[in-house]
Formats: C-alpha cells, structure tokens, sequence
C-alpha cells in the first residue's frame, strides 16, 4: 500500500485518469492492476478489442496437418495454447509426453501447466519475450526436431522465415481467427491511456475508427509484433513491454506513470 502523503503527491502530479487495458475482465476479483489504481488514484477499465474463433476440427482436418507426427510445438500466446489443445480434443489426438515446447515467455510457458506435466526438461522459453531470444532457444535444440506453430489467419512470418531459413521442418496450423470487436462506444469515452496487446488490437482500433488520432491519448503495446502494427499505422507507442525493465504491462505502466509524477514534481 501507498502511504497517504505518497499517494497525495503522486495524485495531484498525475495527467492519466482513465485507462483502458484492450482485453477482457479478469476472472480473478482481484485485478493485476490493482495496485496501479491504488498508487496513482486512476480508473482501469478492461474491453476486449478482438473476438478469437475457433476453427472447429472439421475445418482444421482439410489442413491435412499430423499433430502426432511433430515432436515439438512453438507457442506465442496463451490463446494459442487454448486452441491447440482444444483441437487435440476434439480430434482425440493424444500429445507425445516427450513434446518439446519453446514459448516466447515464461509467463505462457507456465500456461501449459493447466494442460500438461510440467517438466523443464520439456518445456523452455525465451529470455526477454522477443522473437530473437525464443530462436535462440529453438536452435539450440533444433536437430532432429519437427516443429508445430500453431497460428491465426494472420500469423507471424518472422517465426516462419527463421525455420526456413535454419532448415526446420514445420507446418503452421491455423487453429483460430482473430475478428475486430465493436469498439466504437468504448473508444469514445476518451482514455487518457490505451494498452494494446496483439497486432489484432491494432487491426481493431483503425477498422473501428479509420480516421484515428492520438491526439494526447497515449499508447501502450505489449510485443515486437504490436510494436511494429502500431509503427506501420502511424502510431506513436509511448509504453512498451517486454523489456528487460519491464517485463510486463503492469510494471511498464507503472514506469511511464511514474516518470509523469517526476516530472510535474
């Protein structure tokens, strides 16, 4: 907890009132950002800026893709997770024990662990939640592999051009479709600070409002890819995640808030 006299001064220093995080309510009553609400006195509310659908296993059949066939898979997202083992489900196709997994953090590493056994030996993850990091960690076990990157419509190339630039054998399954949700009542109520977390929330933003300008409004990206749809649409990123500073939206946040205080100080 923030003392009283902190809290004062960090509230009268503030600019930021309100922030939207572009995803869903979290289940847990308790929100990861509750102690940024407490330390600088600001309103965070949560919507959802895409909707992902499932490709349903009679669709991901005429893909003709073995999933037992693969000896390890590579996962960039939670969702990613969900879907794959949704579709090993609902094709019953049982998942080797000795899968090898490579994730791009260790937050979605430990997000098997509601699906699998965790074992390290199995499991890695990258460094820093970039792409480099997570190759680094691929080639150094990459021979005698056979690699799974389970993806949206839209999937990330720069995965797939370093397989084939290192000579992997892969297939990219698409397990899912990221699809804009309505945001245009949302966005209209003026956050002082948006915090996107996929290409997709990008995507949504400009098809949603085609004429958008910052105009003050502050944006927060979490990840190479977002970093890179914000740049091409002409958006200005003033937080980012993950770096070796802040390895998570809520500690970037908590940064750019903080550097605001100083400043007014």
């Amino acid at each position: 907890m923030v003392k009283n006299a902190e809290k004062a001064v960090v509230s009268s220093a503030k600019k930021v009132k309100k922030i939207l995080i572009a995803q869903a309510q979290p289940e847990s009553a308790k929100s990861p950002y509750s102690e940024i609400i407490a330390k600088y006195d600001v309103a965070v509310d949560y919507f959802p800026f895409v909707i992902i659908e499932g490709v349903p296993a009679k669709e991901f059949r005429k893909q003709k893709i073995d999933i037992a066939a693969y000896s390890a898979v590579i996962f960039t997202s939670r969702n990613t997770i969900d879907h794959f083992f949704r579709i090993c489900d609902e094709m019953k196709v049982t998942v080797s024990q000795e899968t090898k997994y490579f994730c791009i953090t260790e937050a979605v590493a430990l997000y098997l662990q509601k699906f699998i056994l965790y074992r390290k030996r199995k499991v890695f993850y990258g460094a820093d939640g970039t792409n480099k990091s997570l190759f680094d960690v691929i080639n150094k076990h990459k021979e005698h592999e056979k690699f799974l990157y389970p993806c949206s419509e839209s999937f990330d190339s720069e995965v797939t051009n370093w397989l084939k630039n290192h000579q992997c054998e892969f297939a990219t399954p698409v397990l899912y479709k990221v699809v804009s949700n309505d945001i245009k009542s949302v966005i209209a109520k003026n956050y002082d600070v948006i915090c996107l977390f996929t290409p997709g929330g990008v995507k949504s933003l400009l098809e949603n409002i085609p004429d958008f300008k910052q105009n003050g409004t502050k944006l927060g990206g979490f990840g190479l890819n977002t970093f890179k749809a914000a740049e091409d649409a002409g958006l200005s990123l003033d937080i980012k995640a993950p770096t070796p500073q802040s390895p998570g939206m809520v500690s970037a946040l908590d940064k750019f808030l903080q550097s605001l205080s100083t400043k007014k100080k």
